[in-house]
């Protein structure tokens, strides 16, 4: 193991992505969104009469009136009468699907997909992807006495299927808390200062590990350390100005 990355003496806690940092890219991107559009349709049918399918629908039927008054016409809009099953469905596909190609980060999206993972996790369909070298590094770290906390985009929910149902095992024991956009958007400075006040901490405290400079400038500004992960898949080519790493092998 070839450590390019050396921990600061200050720092007890290490904040993590998921998507590019813990997990492949194309795990979320040719796994579970396909998963979505796949089986929206069968699952919306299926589970309409369900007291959680018929609350996701309503929560969704206020984005896209909240989405209308925003973006106008191009908003696909979802009939609310649910005594017509198929309209209803049809039209709610339409939004889904829209919101999906916009990559919308809306909490009552998230909040129908999550549903749908945790049963697509749970039945086997679906396990999640963890990078060989992210469980010895958990091991090493909390060893060694630090606190492990997930940040993404993704709801709270779909990082414990995630981190439960993982190719490497249920991971759950290794995580101290987990953070999503409840907290506020990764690419947003205040998001950090949240986390920092939930957490009782001082920026020099914590180690934030992404994959994307965009969340390392923003939680950089919050006054805390970060280091860049550079996976084979990740896009992102802008990362001079950090420190960066090619594994968890080598913090």
């Amino acid at each position: 193991m070839s450590v390019k990355y050396k921990i600061g003496e200050s720092v007890d806690t290490i904040l993590t992505d998921i998507e590019g940092t813990t997990t492949s890219i194309s795990f979320v991107k040719d796994i579970l969104f396909p998963y979505i559009r796949s089986n929206l349709e069968s699952y919306l049918t299926k589970n309409f009469d369900d007291d959680q399918c018929r609350e996701d629908l309503r929560l969704l039927i206020n984005q896209s009136r909240s989405d209308f008054l925003s973006f106008g016409h191009q908003v696909p809009q979802i009939k609310e009468n649910f005594e017509n099953k198929t309209e209803l469905i049809e039209s709610a596909l339409a939004n889904i699907k829209w919101q999906m190609d916009q990559d919308r980060k809306a909490k009552p999206l998230k909040q129908l997909q999550g549903h749908m993972w945790q049963l697509a996790y749970k039945n086997g369909t679906v396990k999640g992807h963890v990078y060989e070298d992210v469980v010895p590094a958990f091991e090493r770290w909390i060893s060694k006495g630090f606190k492990i906390y997930i940040y993404s985009s993704g709801s709270v929910e779909a990082q414990k299927l995630l981190f439960s149902y993982s190719d490497k095992g249920n991971l759950l024991k290794y995580f101290s808390g987990h953070f999503d956009t409840n907290v506020g958007l990764k690419t947003e400075s205040q998001s950090y200062l949240n986390i920092l006040n939930s957490l009782g901490k001082s920026g020099e405290k914590v180690l934030f590990l992404t994959d994307l400079v965009r969340e390392a400038e923003a939680a950089t500004q919050a006054g805390i350390n970060v280091c860049v992960l550079r996976r084979e898949d990740n896009p992102d080519k802008e990362r001079k100005q950090f420190d960066c790493v090619n594994s968890f092998d080598e913090i």
